[in-house]
Order: C-alpha cells, then sequence, then structure tokens
C-alpha cells in the first residue's frame, strides 16, 4: 500500500500528500438558505485531521433554483463565505486540499423545495422542467464560474464540476434529455459545450494556479459507454482540468453495453493518454485492497465515500496499520456520531441505506 502514501501533484502546480480523497458526499446537513452549519463543517474537518490528501464537500449548489435536495450547500451568494472560509482554513490547517464540488441540479430539483418549475436543457414533460432560452444556458454557464470565484475568495484550493448522475450537465451530455438545436445541442461537440465553456471561464477568471476537476458518469442517464469516453478524451486533450473524477458507482464492474464487456469499465479511461491531468474514480472503494484494485488499474488516486463515513482517520489508521480492515456494516449510532456525523446526516442515511446502522 505504499503508493497510497505517495504525493500527488496536479499541473496547476498544487500537490496532495496522499492519494487517499474523500468523496462529495450527500450529508443535508446545511441550513436552509445553503449556509454551512457547524455540524458540516465537524464532519469535513474530521476527515481532513484524519488524513484525506484532498476533503471534498458534497455538492453545493450554484443557483437557487439548482438546489437538488433539502439541507444542500449553497455555493450561489455571498453570504455563504463566512461558513465556506471557515472550513477552508480548517481543512487547510490539517495539510487537505480543500475543494467545493459545483452543482445544479436541473430538472432533479424538486418544484416543492425550490417554489419554482425546475429547469433543463430542454423541456422535460417527464420531469415537469422547463427548457432553458439561449441567455439563460449562458447564465448557468456564469453562475458555475461566479461559484468557482467564490470558492477561491474562501480560500479552497479548487473546485469539482459536478457532471454526473443526471445533473444538468450530465442533461446536457445526453442526447436523451438535450434535443437543443443551437450550438448547445445536436453533436456531442455542441452538447459538450456548457461543461468545456465552464472550464474555461473558470481557469481564465480563478488563475492556473487554481485546481479544476471534474466528474463525470461513465454510462447510464442518457449517455453511452463511446461518449463517456469520447469526452474524457476530449478533457484530457484539452488540458485545461487537473483532474477527472469517474463516478463508477461500483470499481470493479463491465460496462453494462454488452458490445463493452469483456473488461473493466475503468480500463476504457485508464487507457487513454491524460498527459499530466490526474485520474480517480469512486463506487464501493472499501479495503485497502479495493484502494490497491484502483492504482493496479491505472487510477492516481481512489475516492472514499461509505469507508470515509465509518472511519474520520482512515487514511491514518491504514498508514500506522498495514493490515488494518474498516468496520463492516450495520454500525450502531453511537459509532458514527463519534465519527462525526450528526443526527441530521444518520437520518438522511437511513432513508438511503437501512442497512447502514444497526437496530
Amino acid at each position: 500500500m505504499t503508493k497510497a502514501f505517495e504525493a500527488l501533484s496536479f499541473p496547476c502546480g498544487k500537490a496532495m500528500a496522499n492519494r487517499m480523497v474523500l468523496a462529495p458526499l450527500t450529508n443535508t446537513q446545511s441550513e436552509a438558505d445553503g449556509r454551512l452549519s457547524k455540524d458540516e463543517i465537524h464532519w469535513l474537518a474530521m476527515r481532513a485531521k484524519g488524513g484525506f490528501g484532498l476533503t471534498m464537500t458534497a455538492a453545493a449548489h450554484v443557483n437557487v433554483l439548482g438546489q437538488g435536495f433539502p439541507g444542500q450547500l449553497g455555493i450561489f451568494s455571498d453570504e455563504h463565505l463566512p461558513g465556506l472560509t471557515t472550513l477552508a482554513e480548517k481543512i487547510k490547517a490539517q495539510g487537505s486540499l480543500a475543494v467545493v464540488q459545483l452543482h445544479h441540479a436541473g430538472f432533479r430539483a424538486p418544484r416543492e423545495l425550490i417554489g419554482d418549475m425546475p429547469v433543463a436543457p430542454s423541456p422535460s414533460e417527464k420531469f415537469g422542467a422547463r427548457g432553458l432560452s439561449h441567455g439563460e444556458v449562458q447564465s448557468l454557464v456564469e453562475d458555475f464560474i461566479r461559484g468557482a470565484e467564490r470558492a477561491k475568495k474562501a480560500g479552497f484550493d479548487g473546485i469539482e464540476i459536478h457532471g454526473a448522475h443526471n445533473y444538468i450537465i450530465c442533461q446536457f451530455l445526453s442526447a436523451e434529455f438535450n434535443r437543443r438545436t443551437d450550438e448547445y445541442g445536436g453533436s456531442l461537440k455542441n452538447r459538450s459545450k456548457v461543461l468545456f465553456d465552464i472550464i474555461s471561464g473558470i481557469r481564465k477568471r480563478c488563475g492556473q494556479g487554481f485546481l479544476i476537476g471534474v466528474r463525470l458518469s461513465p454510462e447510464r442517464h442518457g449517455i453511452p459507454l463511446s461518449e463517456a469516453v469520447e469526452t474524457a478524451k476530449t478533457l484530457f486533450a484539452a488540458q485545461e482540468i487537473d483532474f477527472l473524477d469517474i463516478s463508477a458507482w461500483n470499481v470493479f464492474k463491465e460496462p453494462a453495453e454488452t458490445a463493452f464487456q469483456g473488461r473493466s469499465l475503468l480500463s476504457y479511461f485508464c487507457e487513454l493518454d491524460r498527459g499530466e491531468i490526474r485520474l480517480g474514480a469512486a463506487g464501493k472503494v472499501y479495503s485497502p485492497e479495493d484502494i490497491y484494485y484502483c492504482f493496479e488499474q491505472g487510477l492516481d488516486f481512489a475516492l472514499l465515500g461509505r469507508a470515509a463515513m465509518l472511519h474520520h482517520n482512515y487514511p491514518n489508521l491504514l498508514r500506522d496499520n498495514a493490515s488494518f480492515m474498516p468496520k463492516r456494516t450495520p454500525v450502531s449510532r453511537e459509532h458514527l456520531l463519534a465519527e462525526g456525523l450528526s443526527e441530521q446526516f444518520l437520518e438522511y442515511i437511513s432513508s438511503m441505506w437501512p442497512d447502514f446502522i444497526s437496530a
């Protein structure tokens, strides 16, 4: 496991002390207006103290109409800056890189939550969403760029653009949900224009020393594997980002499309020429052996989610004991509370994974 504790540098010049990253985990601990709560700051700061080389926030919505769930972190207003500044300071004080994930839910924004009709690349009767006008698409790009500027102003090392899980950027990438006839629709190049305009805008306004990552879904959500690979290839060729994060759901799986089966899903991305851009993945990375598997596949870093919920100091435990094995679920509420999860977080976990917490 020595590779897990090797430093990893990024093209922007920043580096993390090891190759274990806290995945951006929904936790519903923020205030109703998107401000960080003390509970959420505590949860994240504990992971930085526990040794994660990079500590990433949950998805932070860049527009009030882009909120995807209750208790979501916001970065659409300067009113969010005090809490974000405190969080960045606490993360960086532990030697961990501090990163905000930027997000807009698109048609996945519940109408009862945002108090308005959700928006999407194209009108969707199924999701009760209206299509964005041409000017609104340009405003969406600006929302992401301004979110990155706020993150930098708060002291964060960088951001990750959430382009996965059928949220709005993923919706633009998908020919199933993006039926536009302007320069933001049609070919994959046009459908990915929003993503690349956001990246270029952030790089121009936040500078070369600012860390920029992108999260992509490798399949599903109307995204064929061939197009996900092509988007990754274009990102690598452009050399404007620092890392690509593949949200695989399961790093061990084969592709869902039968034509591509017979090898791992990750292999299609690991074989690409990525230059100096770093590649990581998330999805059922749990044990030290799972982390080692990621490196064997050719990844530069691994993102830990549920394992990091169980052990705030997973990296430090592994560093001090090569035989360390994380707890298996279900675990007690008392254990999770001691690991820095609030009652609100536990309520969310119970709704998502009923077998995570013991009776």
